[in-house]
């Protein structure tokens, strides 16, 4: 029993090692400076957008409950599912095509979780101080001075946490109506749950695992490689050049000492955010985001060596000193890509912000009026997509001398609202031709003839003709 339990401890110690703490080392540089400005970029929109108005709503509000999605000066309903599947599908291919060019750019500049996780770094700095300051306070006993610096910063996270999951709730409920029930607190449980949740979130993706969701949840590092090719723009560490690696004094010649340009400070393991050395060559777990080319750049120029010992680069150009970065393939994504785009700013620009919907009465057939006319019933959904009421209206074609008759010939439907209006068709049945005809209903608005939509419909006749 003794020697069964001890091998099985045995066992789970070999096949997983608990990481150690990675506390990435402050970096200036171009890559740097370029990230921050990224971050700034793409959080000052996210926390700024839901409080924009435009035309007396909020420009980007996704209603829920009522099926509308507002952005900015559009609308779109339930309906318009095409224009979202379009965007994912450029929003995949973007993904492959930056992917194809220079590797991992999306996750060392973009992705929501480097994003975050950036600034709670940012805050950690501020309340803990810089890397060896962290790294002693960590190895330290707990104290009150511990305890007390610890709490603070998880309060700045967990507050930052909170504004995040109230800035997301934002989008689908009006923000100023949320802020407004703040205090006291009145907010749904809905609401409620999706403010914490989405703050939790946040909190553990970016101020606990960090770099664990890159290396063990993100599905994109491990089939990245699938869209790699040696022309691939990838942070690469010039081994020829670089070693053999080893310390030297400022201004040393290292060819006199028999060694490469790199003199093993580590500098580049100790700013990556995900703990890894670039000089082993390329591996899943590097996000791209160029740190270790920022501090390699820096340290090449106070030995006087040349710039470029770890940077963007292709195999091929590593192996043979040449490459060709815009290629075939890159080519083909960018056309398809640009045509995917074009595509949709053209559909939503001939976009008619009208839907109409023909619902024939199918209690009867068809029906004749005292005097002699075949009469069929329908009722119109007249759906204003507009963010403005319009007065529309409607008329009838496909059938000679067909009769409308209707309550009112101009009627008014809100912003955003769908109204149902019943009506009747008649037809002298010297017109009709077939048992089964096709007409078109029309509604156009009375102040905008370029807000128009068709709709067929089929008129049924006696079955003799």
């Amino acid at each position: 029993m003794n020697s069964s339990g001890t091998d099985t401890d045995q066992g789970s110690r070999s096949l997983y090692v608990r990481p150690e703490k990675i506390h990435p080392r402050e970096v200036d540089g171009r890559f740097a400076r370029l990230r921050i400005v990224a971050v700034l970029v793409l959080l000052g929109l996210y926390y700024a957008v839901p409080w924009i108005s435009w035309g007396g709503r909020q420009a980007v509000l996704f209603d829920l409950p009522a099926r509308k999605f507002y952005i900015f000066g559009w609308t779109f309903w339930p309906q318009d599912f095409f224009y979202l599947t379009l965007l994912l599908i450029i929003a995949a291919l973007s993904l492959f095509f930056f992917t194809t060019l220079a590797g991992r750019l999306w996750c060392g500049y973009a992705c929501p979780q480097t994003v975050w996780t950036e600034v709670f770094m940012w805050m950690e700095r501020w309340v803990e101080g810089r890397r060896n300051q962290r790294i002693k306070l960590d190895k330290a006993p707990w104290t009150g001075r511990k305890l007390a610096i610890k709490g603070a910063k998880h309060l700045v996270w967990i507050v930052f946490a909170l504004f995040t999951g109230f800035t997301f709730v934002g989008y689908f409920a009006p923000i100023t109506e949320l802020a407004g029930r703040l205090v006291p607190y009145d907010l749904g449980p809905w609401e409620s749950f999706w403010v914490f949740f989405y703050s939790f979130a946040t909190y553990g993706n970016a101020g606990w695992m960090r770099e664990q969701v890159c290396i063990y949840m993100c599905p994109y590092a491990r089939f990245q490689s699938a869209m790699f090719d040696k022309d691939t723009l990838i942070i690469s560490y010039e081994e020829d050049r670089g070693e053999p690696r080893g310390s030297r004094k400022r201004g040393t010649d290292p060819r006199e000492k028999g060694l490469g340009d790199c003199i093993d400070c580590k500098a580049c393991v100790q700013v990556c955010p995900t703990g890894i050395d670039i000089r082993h060559g390329l591996q899943y777990q590097c996000i791209g985001c160029a740190a270790c080319i920022d501090v390699c750049d820096d340290i090449m120029d106070k030995m006087e060596y040349p710039r470029g010992l770890i940077r963007y680069t292709t195999e091929h150009a590593i192996k043979h000193k040449t490459g060709h970065v815009l290629r075939p393939r890159i080519f083909v994504y960018a056309t398809i890509l640009l045509l995917l785009v074009g595509a949709l700013a053209y559909a939503i620009a001939i976009r008619v912000p009208l839907e109409l919907g023909v619902i024939r009465d199918r209690n009867a057939l068809y029906r004749e009026t005292p005097l002699g006319l075949v009469e069929n019933i329908y009722t119109l959904k007249i759906a204003n997509k507009d963010q403005l009421p319009h007065y529309y209206r409607v008329a009838v074609s496909g059938l000679e001398d067909a009769k409308l008759v209707i309550e009112q010939e101009v009627v008014e439907v809100g912003a955003g609202e769908v109204l149902n209006l019943p009506l009747r068709v008649q037809v002298d049945p010297g017109d009709l031709t077939h048992a089964s005809s096709e007409i078109e209903f029309q509604v156009t608005a009375e102040d905008r003839a370029d807000l128009s939509v068709t709709q067929p419909a089929r008129f049924i006749g006696p079955s003799s003709l």
